[in-house]
């Protein structure tokens, strides 16, 4: 069973939308973060249990700028988290779901993550992500 970790939330500007949902919830966002791959800066905020994940694009070809161009500002995907994400896109690859990349990469908050296609899940871009271990056996090893 999955659990929601975050909902991702594409912006055209963090300046201008970070205040917003600090006015809407109350709080200001605990973390900004540059993810290169994605080609994004994003910024998150917490309400009890959820986390929001506003998405700034960083350049014209990232997917975020992209989706902003063709819907506009809004909800971008729904993240869950799962214990073991290689298990877990093997499975659901074999349920028929059409994973973005074969391979989980690095994402923002210190996660492993692999997006499904939103054409094999309702028109939803769904991420799935599980935590990167802050201590590995190498560095445990490096640390005794």
């Amino acid at each position: 069973m999955y659990s929601i970790e975050h909902i991702g939330i594409a912006v055209k500007s963090l300046t201008e939308s970070d205040p917003l949902f600090q006015r809407l919830l109350g709080t200001p966002p605990y973390k900004h973060e540059d993810v290169p791959l994605e080609k994004v800066i994003t910024s998150f905020f917490k309400s009890g249990s959820t986390k929001l994940e506003l998405l700034q694009a960083t350049h014209p070809d990232s997917a975020i700028h992209r989706f902003i161009e063709k819907r506009g500002e809004g909800l971008h995907h729904i993240a869950f988290e799962v214990k073991d994400i290689k298990a877990e896109m093997k499975r659901l690859k074999e349920e028929g779901f059409e994973l973005l990349r074969e391979e989980p990469h690095e994402g923002a908050d210190n996660k492993w993550v692999c997006f499904i296609h939103p054409r094999s899940a309702n028109g939803v871009l769904v991420e799935i992500c599980q935590a990167i271990p802050l201590l590995t056996p190498e560095r445990d090893a490096l640390e005794s």
